[in-house]
């Protein structure tokens, strides 16, 4: 049974972002995310102004008058959300930890596609794929996957974003939508990003901590890293802290330029702002570029 603070919790990221969803997100969701195609429907008489190409010929033949073809999108898509649980999301400055901010999303994420009857499933990775649920439909399956991220308790504390990624790839054999939430504190993932790339519609969801930017002037610090346990001193007021941001910023210039070389839209969100600004964006970015 699961303690009640975690029902809590997962009870009210369940009442908040269903209401994001209801009020703000679910129109733009359905409106960037389109179906595979158009699936034939029924047929009804023509009417001035159809199309002639869709007229039905063999229908109208045996009719005597002319019919035409209806076509609906076809809908239904699988959304896998590629969850990034390495040692350095546990890392929170303000309100939350990194590690929080990706459930939230995911909820926000899983919600919104089932609001428009799309299958969900969660890949959990750190350098190895630690937890895999197939895509389902409905409530009560994207309730266990927030449940899922918010208790997984990894072997690894190490990051290996190819892992989750190639790992996609042999789990996903049609298109799907994949949403790749991490710190992005990693290296060597170029390659398999791009692949994923080519197959899915691979959306990159960076999640941050305002901390991890920069630290205030406190002279030396014991600074632990969250995935080796490795200890150093640091000089948070010298030279080395500036060039520690320096590297930071380059790391993040880097990430977003191999993010538009590759034509991926992505969401930066951190635990210091509201998310939904991020997703909004995001959503408002993309339908601009689609439109052109």
């Amino acid at each position: 049974m699961l303690p009640r603070e975690l029902i809590k919790k997962i009870r009210k990221i369940e009442i908040y972002t269903s209401r994001l969803v209801n009020d703000q997100l679910a129109g733009a969701y359905h409106s960037v995310f389109k179906g595979r195609g158009m699936a034939f429907s029924e047929v009804r008489e023509y009417q001035p102004g159809d199309d002639i190409r869709l007229i039905d010929w063999n229908v109208t033949a045996r009719m005597n008058d002319a019919y035409v073809k209806l076509f609906v999108e076809e809908r239904e898509m699988t959304v896998m959300l590629l969850v990034d649980m390495s040692g350095s999301g546990r890392f929170g400055s303000r309100k939350q930890r990194k590690q929080e901010l990706a459930a939230e999303m995911a909820a926000l994420l899983a919600f919104s596609a089932i609001k428009n009857n799309d299958r969900v499933g969660l890949i959990v990775f750190t350098d190895r794929v630690e937890k895999f649920i197939p895509p389902k439909k409905g409530k009560k399956h994207v309730l266990r996957v927030i449940e899922e991220i918010l208790t997984f308790r990894p072997r690894s504390r190490r990051t290996d974003l190819r892992v989750g990624l190639e790992f996609l790839g042999r789990v996903a054999r049609r298109q799907s939508i994949a949403f790749l939430i991490s710190d992005f504190v990693a290296e060597g993932y170029e390659r398999a990003l791009k692949i994923a790339n080519r197959r899915h519609d691979l959306v990159p969801v960076v999640v941050a901590d305002p901390l991890e930017e920069g630290l205030p002037r406190l002279g030396l610090v014991y600074l632990e890293d969250a995935e080796t346990g490795d200890i150093c001193v640091f000089d948070s007021s010298g030279p080395e802290a500036r060039e520690y941001q320096r590297l930071v910023r380059r790391a993040r210039d880097e990430r977003e330029a191999l993010f538009r070389k590759l034509k991926i839209d992505f969401i930066n969100a951190r635990t210091d702002q509201p998310y939904l600004g991020a997703l909004v964006s995001f959503f408002q970015a993309r339908w601009r570029r689609l439109r052109h």
